[in-house]
């Protein structure tokens, strides 16, 4: 079984082919039809392959996405799998504006837009990581807000 299906619209290929060079170059596997189906195969069963033999549904969103025909039922299939997304099976990443509505508006989302290469890059694996838990100790508030009074204040 395959980690990751990208489910994109053709107008955004140049994010979904970046996202999934991005995973793969770590070790992740992807499915991605610009790579992987092949002229002569079955466009519609080897979607279908696709969404059932992999972990996770990558969903590239764009109102391009949103208002494509084949898309909403591989986003759908995802979602039909893991309802209450304990699993996180679908994936939503935006990468243009759009207007989530539906179903799809309560699935949290990795934001992509503006981002440069590695702040993308680095969103993407804090989204995809189990936790979100910061590899160092987040600042002590009172220093940030500069409330210390001069009793709390270390000695030097």
């Amino acid at each position: 079984m395959k980690d990751f299906f990208i489910s994109y619209n053709k107008a955004d290929r140049a994010w979904a082919e970046w996202i999934a060079w991005v995973l793969e170059e770590t070790g992740c596997s992807a499915v991605i039809q610009a790579w992987d189906f092949r002229p002569g195969e079955n466009f519609v069963l080897r979607m279908h392959e696709a969404a059932a033999q992999t972990q996770q549904t990558i969903a590239v969103l764009s109102e391009d996405y949103l208002g494509a025909e084949y898309t909403l039922p591989e986003w759908a299939a995802a979602f039909a799998q893991d309802p209450e997304g304990k699993r996180r099976v679908l994936i939503p990443m935006r990468v243009r504006q759009c207007e989530l509505k539906g179903l799809l508006s309560t699935i949290i989302h990795i934001d992509l837009i503006g981002l440069s290469e590695e702040r993308a890059r680095q969103a993407i694996f804090e989204g995809l990581a189990v936790r979100g838990k910061p590899a160092h100790a987040p600042t002590f508030p009172a220093v940030d807000q500069g409330t210390l009074s001069g009793i709390e204040r270390p000695i030097k």
